[in-house]
This record gives C-alpha cells, sequence and structure tokens, in this order.
C-alpha cells in the first residue's frame, strides 16, 4: 500500500497543471489578500543577497524576488512545475526530492542569506530534511517557513495527523491530497530537533477576517 507521503507525491505530478492555472490567475483569494505578500515581506525584511526557494512550484516567489535584484534560486520535485518556472523566466530551477536534497543527491547551490518554504512543507518527517538545509546557509542565514494556521485549520482536531485536501473550492480537475498538520507546539520542536532555533513568529491575518491566514516562522542555525 502507498505511503501518505507517495501519495502526497503523486496528486502534485496529477495537480500540476491546475495548480499553475490558480496561481497564475489569482484565484486563491487567501493568497491574493493575504499571504503572497506575508512570505514577500518576511523574505525582503532581511535584505538577503542570494535566497532558495524550496518547493519553489510554478515560480511566482522567484520572479518577484528577482524583480526586485534579489538572486533567487528554485527547486522542485515536480517537472511540470519546474518547466513552469523555468518557462517563465525562472532560469535557476532544479528538479529534485526533498529525498534527494536530504542525501545531498542532486546539487542546488549554497551560502543562501535565505530558504524559504512557502507551504512546501507539507509531509510528516520534516526534520532531516530541515536539517539538510542548513548546510546550504551562508554565515548569518535563515529558513523562512510559511505553512497553513493549526489553529485556523484544525477543525476540532488540534493534533499532529494526516488530513486530506479536497480543493473543493478550486476550478478544474483536482486530485484530493493527503497533508500532515502539525500543532504549534510540534512546528518549534521539529525546528529544534533540526538543529534550529526560532527567531520571530507571524500570523498573517487578514482584517476582515477572524481566524489567520498562515503560520509565518523564521528559524535560525544554532550558536549563530
Amino acid at each position: 500500500m502507498p505511503t501518505p507521503e507517495t501519495i502526497l507525491l503523486e496528486s502534485w505530478h496529477h495537480n500540476s497543471h491546475a495548480w499553475i492555472e490558480a496561481i497564475r490567475s489569482g484565484s486563491i483569494e487567501s493568497r491574493l489578500q493575504v499571504t503572497d505578500q506575508a512570505i514577500l515581506l518576511a523574505v525582503l525584511g532581511r535584505q538577503p543577497e542570494r535566497v532558495l526557494d524550496l518547493g519553489c512550484g510554478e515560480g511566482w516567489l522567484l520572479r518577484s524576488l528577482t524583480d526586485r535584484g534579489v538572486e533567487a534560486v528554485g527547486v522542485d520535485g515536480d517537472a511540470t512545475l519546474v518547466e513552469a518556472a523555468q518557462t517563465a523566466g525562472s532560469a535557476s530551477v532544479y528538479m529534485a526530492s526533498y529525498a534527494e536534497l536530504v542525501d545531498a543527491n542532486v546539487e542546488v547551490g549554497r551560502d543562501y542569506n535565505l530558504i524559504c518554504a512557502n507551504f512546501s512543507l507539507l509531509h510528516q518527517d520534516i526534520i532531516p530534511l530541515l536539517a539538510a538545509m542548513i548546510a546550504l546557509l551562508a554565515p548569518g542565514g535563515a529558513l523562512v517557513i510559511q505553512t497553513l494556521h493549526p489553529w485556523a485549520v484544525a477543525a476540532g482536531d488540534y493534533q499532529d495527523g494526516w488530513r486530506e485536501e479536497t480543493f473543493s473550492g478550486f476550478q478544474g480537475q483536482w486530485r484530493p491530497m493527503p497533508w500532515y498538520m502539525r500543532t504549534l507546539s510540534s512546528w518549534i520542536n521539529a525546528l529544534d530537533m533540526a538543529g534550529l532555533r526560532l527567531a520571530s513568529l507571524q500570523e498573517p491575518q487578514h482584517p476582515q477576517s477572524p481566524m489567520p491566514q498562515s503560520l509565518l516562522l523564521v528559524a535560525e542555525p544554532r550558536g549563530e
């Protein structure tokens, strides 16, 4: 029986074209109104020269950073998304699975001032990947992670565990996708176990919404 991680990766392969259309048409309201700007401001606020976008998708953040004079490099595990990012003008986009990054089987560069993961850490065992990213940071570098806010998506079940995204509010043909929800304490513990310390935490919110739209974490290697 396939694992949830395998089904997660397969769902991205199936949904890649619909995802490209959703991002480029601006049809995801929370991203358009809150979360895209939140990750962009979090990255630019640290004035990085070089950024690695982990799970870059079709490359919108790469293009936004490049337009602002930042050297932006992407990596993604889906060939369709990598090709879309490259075709849209992002030359430095690598094809690699998270397992390949953990094992350092694919060279994606190093000495990054920031590594960002924008809604791209959806699997259960993120600790080896986070630890592997530390080796790619320049001195003084940091990780910026934006993810689903656990309080907003818990639906009365506030504990770590696999959930399912059905994309019911999205246009197009979508395959349901498993994703791993972790509580706030679980996120902080994962950072700690990977050798990182939490430097800041934000909860981006739309002024007309009672719930936060995302959880945004900035983490730095311990000892720096």
